[in-house]
């Protein structure tokens, strides 16, 4: 007998943005699947998100959860969201996005698609993203269902560009985001480990979001090469130490990545930011990537400074 109120339960980290939330809260109403929850958790707006939800709470037809707290990052915001979820599994949407209409109805078919018996070796069912203009984001999957790990998909596999769907609630509180790290932490870190404990993905080429590419979203919070080096290193550090055994479908990314674990290190330094503990570069390989590929990171870390 499940434990769970909920198939879905959407949750929203959000920053000052009611004047891009409401978008968001249509998409759900409109919605031709109901059996989910609204989670919005604040994180130290000062605009009017308060009022909004409070008055979104009266007349909606699914239940609104909100949840302030002190400004602390998105990271934080998400994995307190996973911790109130009633639901069996997660949708975690930015608050400037929007869903497709039949976004949770296609999920909930691919999840029930699973036989019951396999669904412990799933997290997640992943679609695609569209521009409000209807236009794919990134590449399409190498079929209409297709199952393999996250890290199959990146390395193996080599699909690229902004992907969107749900994972399981009880997988992701085993795997929170890291609050000890300050600021910025990609969220392919949580990903890549999840896949790497064996976890598969179900893959589907359906549009679940309409994303919209806004400068002030907390999805941009990583793009800034030197305010968010620390999360950017963090980032080519797993690539280079823990995802080796992929090294041989994209020799380039891993190289790449090794001169970015140089590049983002010198703006560490610039930044006075030391390497968290249990994140130092470890293993032969590792260290032969990144010594060979020391001049390349030094010349982005130059044309990041020529740049700023």
């Amino acid at each position: 007998m499940s434990t769970w109120r909920h198939l879905f339960t959407v949750v929203t980290p959000t920053y000052n943005r009611a004047h891009t939330l409401e978008r968001l809260y249509q998409s759900l109403r409109d919605q031709s699947f109901q059996d989910f929850e609204w989670v919005i958790v604040d994180d130290g707006s000062v605009d009017n998100t308060r009022t909004l939800v409070m008055g979104w709470q009266q007349e909606a037809s699914f239940p609104i959860h909100y949840m302030w707290q002190n400004n602390q990052h998105k990271k934080t915001a998400f994995n307190r969201g996973v911790q109130k979820a009633s639901g069996e599994l997660v949708v975690a949407i930015d608050s400037d996005d929007s869903l497709d209409a039949n976004a949770l109805y296609s999920m909930a078919s691919a999840w029930n698609e699973i036989s019951p018996a396999d669904r412990q070796r799933y997290v997640a069912i992943t679609g695609l993203c569209a521009r409000p203009d209807g236009r794919i984001v990134g590449d399409m999957y190498p079929s209409d269902v297709f199952d393999a790990t996250s890290l199959d998909m990146t390395f193996k596999y080599r699909v690229r560009g902004e992907k969107f769907g749900c994972l399981r609630t009880d997988v992701l509180r085993q795997f929170p985001f890291p609050e000890e790290i300050a600021g910025f932490v990609p969220e392919s870190l949580v990903w890549r480990a999840i896949a790497r404990a064996g976890y598969l993905t179900r893959f589907v080429n359906q549009v679940f979001r309409v994303y919209y590419d806004s400068p002030d979203s907390l999805s941009h919070q990583g793009r800034n090469s030197q305010q968010h080096a620390l999360g950017l290193w963090l980032l080519a550090r797993d690539t280079v130490v823990e995802c080796l055994p992929w090294f041989r479908y994209r020799p380039q990314a891993f190289l790449m990545a090794a001169a970015r674990y140089t590049r983002f290190s010198m703006h560490m330094r610039d930044n006075h930011q030391k390497q968290p503990d249990g994140w130092s570069l470890k293993g032969f390989a590792p260290h032969l990537l990144v010594c060979l590929m020391w001049p390349v990171g030094l010349l982005l870390y130059v044309r990041d400074r020529v740049r700023s």
